[in-house]
């Protein structure tokens, strides 16, 4: 069992950035590939960015890329989401979520993932 917990969220203006982090326990993250996710008002739940094992793969969705950084420490069981040029339409809760995987390979899809954390919200005024 791996528990997920998000922090990092918050209200800033448009423009801004915040720093979304993803503590892991339970056991090591090595072994999964990991995910964030995010889910607007009124909206199903979106993929934003992923990451493979070992990092040396990364994917985004064309709706952040450039603008939005996925990194991950094993060693601190955390993994991290850098956003930057933040817009009113990134407001969303956003979600982390492991994929126990045995291959380097990033993953897109929600039904891919195993563990979901409980989300922080991000809000981003105009």
């Amino acid at each position: 069992q791996v528990q997920l917990v998000e922090s990092g969220g918050g209200l800033v203006q448009a423009g801004g950035s915040l720093r979304l982090s993803c503590a892991a326990s339970g056991r090591t993250l090595s072994n999964y590939a990991m995910g964030w996710f995010r889910q607007a008002p009124g909206k199903e739940r979106e993929f934003v960015a992923g990451i493979s094992r070992s990092g040396g793969s990364i994917y985004y969705a064309d709706s952040v890329k450039g603008r939005f950084t996925i990194s991950r420490d094993n060693a601190k069981i955390t993994v991290y989401l850098q956003t930057n040029s933040l817009k009113p339409e990134d407001t969303a809760v956003y979600y982390c979520a492991a994929s126990f995987i045995y291959s380097e390979v990033v993953r897109a899809t929600e039904s891919s993932y195993d563990y979901w954390g409980q989300g922080t919200q991000v809000t981003v005024s105009s």
